[in-house]
């Protein structure tokens, strides 16, 4: 599995408690994101079923609502 690196902007007060909850789990913030995304990724499956591993992102994106 290829590792990807993913830029996200944050607001500080967020940053600050995702690496307050991190420190107390005995994480890095960057391992608390990756448990959170898991979690919601496990929630949204056991709703609508698998995702397929195959999905490109693109085909992923929630289209705009300006028209």
């Amino acid at each position: 599995m290829a590792i990807k690196s993913v830029s996200i902007r944050i607001e500080e007060e967020m940053l600050n408690k995702i690496a307050h909850i991190a420190d107390y789990e005995g994480r890095s913030v960057n391992s608390q994101v990756l448990v959170l995304i898991r979690e919601n990724i496990k929630a949204f499956e056991n709703v609508n079923g698998v995702i397929d591993g195959n999905i490109t992102p693109a085909s992923n994106v929630k289209p705009t609502r300006k028209q």
